[in-house]
């Protein structure tokens, strides 16, 4: 199988079929930084749609904060919501292409949204993006769908495709999902090697 065309995300924005966009930064990874005092670390959001966790950090002083997407009709929407938002901190593109270095790599919404026949490379990608103890943080599905995307899984498979690579890896509950997600997430927590 192939992973959904650059134009199937664009339309998706275009009719505003964006049911995964919760219209606010996702609970669990909001308290999560709320604990983080480092307002330096290099963070990338893959996937981030329209960025609400994006900006939440901008807004909380986070200031070394990434995106990236591949259409060009959430980054602009990000955009016009936080003019200030450094412009080179705006990433275009495929994240399988994406190069770069971060502390802090956030799941939100891309590992539910690429069919599973690509998961790990996307495990390995975040990998090779990450800082020596650099972190993967955020939240996946804890339930199956008929067919995707979203495509969703259970913690079994999820441990599967990070232990080999992560000394650390917790796949828990979330206990403070926002309503619609309540009882179907789990938050994860990943340490490089």
């Amino acid at each position: 199988m192939i992973r959904e065309s650059k134009e199937f995300w664009s339309r998706k924005y275009r009719v505003n079929e964006t049911g995964w966009d919760l219209g606010q930064v996702s609970t669990p990874i909001k308290e999560y930084f709320d604990q983080v005092d480092d307002k330096e670390l290099k963070i990338l959001i893959p996937g981030c749609g329209n960025g609400h966790e994006a900006e939440y950090l901008y807004l909380q002083g986070f200031t070394n904060v990434n995106i990236i997407d591949l259409v060009e009709e959430p980054l602009e929407s990000f955009k016009n919501r936080i003019p200030e938002f450094p412009k080179a901190n705006i990433h275009l593109g495929d994240f399988f292409d994406h190069s770069g270095c971060y502390d802090i790599i956030v799941e939100q919404t891309m590992f539910c949204a690429i069919n599973p026949t690509f998961r790990e490379a996307y495990v390995q990608k975040v990998y090779d993006l990450l800082n020596p103890k650099g972190k993967m943080i955020g939240v996946m599905f804890s339930r199956h769908f008929e067919s995707g995307p979203p495509y969703g899984g259970d913690k079994e498979e999820y441990l599967k495709y990070f232990k080999r690579l992560y000394k650390f890896v917790q796949i828990e509950e979330c206990f403070n999902s926002v309503g619609p997600r309540q009882g179907n997430e789990y938050f994860i927590k990943l340490q490089k090697n």
